[in-house]
This record gives structure tokens, C-alpha cells and sequence, in this order.
């Protein structure tokens, strides 16, 4: 068959035009990373959690849900995740319920302990679905936090309550009746399943070695930096302390680096949490109590032997109350905090949002942005950025919806996606993390 020059002039057009279409579609539909949620299937804490994930458009960070998830987290009130870099593994830390019925958990024996306390390993397969592989346990009692070292080779979990008062008071001193614990975990590279790493230092009543580290009292959160882990504690009337500990990346070991705790003169601390370096304790004081709003961000870089040094501009004042999160931005510019704000309702969303600073390096100093809130849902936990750096989501206790938002790159404010910017969940949400693996 024989084409006229017109009819080869229009068969190398629609050629064209296929050719572009294709690959305009190619590009709508690029997943540029996986979003997983932790959170309770409904209000009541007394069945397992579940894990939800969630595909990210490149272009338009709007999300779409991966087929044949949510899976079953494993195990009641999930509390924390986290995900190995470059991995093919996802942890989740489910924190078990008491008998009443819920996580308020402390103690050793009980009807306030939490049973069925768990660590569920998961494999990232394909499109980003989720298949449980093992199911571990730390030594203590009552975990609350979990973080993995930056090369992927150990976990830690931290126990509100460790299981031995005789250790606590080995470990910490003849007056120590009661302590929490860490239990380190060695990773196993190819498969990521757990063994459990031994205490060198301290030995347990019987005289065997202890399978888990003992740390002051009554812990609130940890974080690992700069070869130490900072682990952060207290109540509202005793104060709150850090004690930090030399980490050996070589061997999982926690040893005390300091003979004493250091005290922050704060009183309400929410977490404590390291970004580009810098450590930072949020710190949460309730309106009612006092006459002004006192929340705030306290800057830290660490010292000789992990004592916390804070940085000359000292506490930063935030616009909203309770910050439950903080992440710096991929490229270093600016610095994003989830605050929850005091609805405890769901409904009263405006008091809910992130607080956005821009971050100058030397001296190190922190400027609000213009504006300096932006709105999210009711009750935000958790906020990550994605893998291409041009969104940020937050994940909403107290109306269970994800939000989602874009990052101005020039400006540090964030906007209303393009697309759908808010997304309802099955249950209340609990934590999030996100994975740039998509092959």
C-alpha cells in the first residue's frame, strides 16, 4: 500500500501526537513513593490496628490507595513505625492495650499493664502491598517509641517499665526502685528479621546478662544522634531530664556517657527529635494554667559526652499549643511542626495545624514564615514530606483524615494541593512514614 505525501504527513502527525499522549500519560500516573498509616480500624482500642497505604502522584501528591491494604498491624493500638532506607522492611510497634480496655498503660504487674505488646515485621513487595513476616517482643513492659540507626543494622524499642527493679538498681543507683528500658535488636540485612542484643555492662538478679538496657524512670521519648541516644523523661512535677548514653554502631551497645541527668527547667515535654543535625525537645504548656501560650520548640546540638547544648537563640515560641512532630525539609531551608492544638473533639479544627520556620545555619536562628500556621485536620500526629520534596501530609487523630499540602520551594509556605487535599481513613490514625522505593 502506497501513501500520497499528504497521507504520510498526516500517518507521521497522529504518530506524533500518540507518541506525546503516552508519554503525558506516562507521566500523570508516576508513584514517586508509598504512604503508610498506622491507626485503629474504630474508636475502640481493644482490637488490632491496621496499616493503610496510600500511592503519591508525582505531580500532584494526590494519594490513591494500594490495593490489598489496609493489612492488620499485628496487634492493638499501633504506635509507632518505622521504615528501613533503601529497604524492602516496614516495623510496626504496637503498643497492646490494658484490661480495661485501652493503652493508658504503666507499671510491671496489674490491671494498667499493656498485654499483647508487639513488633510486627512486614516486607514491601510489589505496588507497595504488605505481607507480615515475624512477630517480636521487647523486654520490658509497656513500649511507647521505636527508631532504627541510620545504617540499618540495629532497632531500639523503648519500655516505659522494665521488667527487673533489682537491674534498675545496678544500673542507676541504690535508690532507684523502678526504671524504664531499652531493648536493642540486631537487624538481619537480608531477611530483617530480629535477635535481641545482649547487656554487656549489667548482669540481672540470677547473674545472667540482662536482655535489655535499663534508663531513668517514667520515659516520654528517645532519639539516636551523633552516636549517643538522648533519652528524654520526667512528670509534670518532678520536671524533665535527658540522660544520654554513648550508642557503639558497631555492636548495639548503650553505655551511660554522663554520671548525672541534665536538667531542661520544662515541665510538660511532648517528644524530643533530630533534624539536619539539630536536636530538638518539644515542650507543651496548657493555656489553662497559664495566662499565655507557652508552647514551644528548644534547639540542642550535642556536646561532650551527649550533654545537650542549646543553641544562643534558646525556645522557640509556637503559634499553637501541644506540637506533636517536627521535620526539616529535604533541602535544609525550612523546618515543619505538627501541632495538635487542645480539640479533643475533632471539630475544632482551627486549633489544629503546622508551624513553619525558616532555618538559617550560622548563626543558627529560626524565622517564622508568612503566614506562620496553616491549617490541617483535627489533631495532628505525624507529618513526613515526600520522596520527590515537593509535599507534606499530616495524619489526623482526632477527625481521622489525612492532609495533605505543597511546599512553596522559594517561600516555605504551604498550599492547598491542586487536587483532593484531604482524604478520610478508616479509623483514627496513629503514625506515618513514607517510602521513595517503588521498584
Amino acid at each position: 500500500m502506497k501513501f500520497t505525501k499528504f497521507g504520510k504527513a498526516l500517518l507521521i502527525s497522529a504518530l506524533s501526537a500518540g507518541v506525546v499522549v503516552g508519554v503525558s500519560s506516562c507521566v500523570r500516573s508516576y508513584t514517586v513513593g508509598y504512604l503508610y498509616v498506622t491507626g485503629t480500624v474504630t474508636g475502640e482500642s481493644g482490637s488490632n490496628g491496621i496499616v493503610s497505604g496510600y500511592r503519591i502522584d508525582h505531580n500532584t501528591g494526590k494519594l490513591t490507595a494500594v490495593n490489598g491494604l489496609p493489612v492488620s498491624s499485628g496487634g492493638a493500638n499501633p504506635i509507632r513505625a518505622v521504615l528501613l532506607s533503601g529497604s524492602r522492611f516496614l516495623y510496626v510497634l504496637n503498643r497492646g492495650v490494658n484490661t480495661a480496655g485501652t493503652a493508658d498503660c504503666s507499671g510491671t504487674s496489674g490491671s494498667t499493664v499493656c498485654n499483647s505488646s508487639n513488633i510486627e515485621l512486614f516486607a514491601i513487595g510489589g505496588n507497595g502491598i504488605l505481607t507480615p513476616q515475624a512477630t517480636y517482643y521487647t523486654q520490658g513492659y509497656n513500649p511507647i517509641r521505636m527508631t532504627t540507626d541510620s545504617s540499618g543494622t540495629f532497632l531500639l524499642a523503648l519500655d516505659h517499665d522494665a521488667p527487673d527493679s533489682s537491674a534498675c538498681t545496678k544500673a542507676l543507683g541504690t535508690s532507684t526502685t523502678s526504671c524504664g528500658d531499652i531493648t536493642v535488636f540486631k537487624i538481619d540485612s537480608t531477611t530483617g528479621r530480629l535477635s535481641t542484643v545482649s547487656n554487656a555492662q549489667v548482669t540481672s538478679s540470677s547473674g545472667t546478662a540482662l536482655a535489655y538496657f535499663p534508663i531513668p524512670a517514667d520515659p516520654i521519648d528517645f532519639v539516636l544522634s551523633s552516636s549517643y541516644v538522648e533519652t528524654l523523661y520526667g512528670t509534670s512535677t518532678s520536671g524533665d531530664s535527658v540522660y544520654p548514653y554513648a550508642y557503639s554502631s558497631s555492636t548495639g551497645q548503650l553505655t551511660a556517657s554522663q554520671s548525672s541527668a541534665q536538667t531542661l527547667s520544662i515541665y510538660a515535654a511532648t517528644g524530643i527529635t533530630v533534624a539536619g543535625g539539630v536536636v530538638y525537645v518539644m515542650d507543651n504548656i496548657d493555656k489553662t494554667a497559664f495566662s499565655s501560650n507557652s508552647s514551644t520548640i528548644i534547639p540542642y546540638t550535642i556536646g561532650t559526652g551527649g550533654a545537650l547544648q542549646a543553641e544562643t537563640i534558646g525556645s522557640v515560641a509556637l503559634p499553637l499549643e501541644n506540637p506533636t512532630w517536627l521535620i526539616e525539609e529535604a533541602k535544609s531551608k525550612y523546618l515543619y511542626i505538627a501541632t495538635q492544638g487542645n480539640d479533643t473533639t475533632g471539630t475544632n479544627t482551627t486549633s489544629s495545624g503546622i508551624s513553619g520556620f525558616f532555618i538559617t545555619s550560622s548563626p543558627f536562628q529560626l524565622t517564622a514564615t508568612s503566614p506562620s500556621d496553616v491549617s490541617t485536620g483535627s489533631g495532628p500526629l505525624c507529618i513526613v514530606e515526600d520522596p520527590s520534596d515537593q509535599f507534606l501530609y499530616t495524619v489526623n487523630y482526632n477527625d481521622s483524615t489525612i492532609t495533605g499540602k505543597l511546599i512553596d520551594p522559594n517561600a516555605g509556605t504551604l498550599k492547598v494541593l491542586n487536587t483532593t487535599s484531604t482524604y478520610t481513613l478508616t479509623g483514627p490514625p496513629t503514625w506515618c512514614v513514607v517510602d521513595g522505593r517503588t521498584n
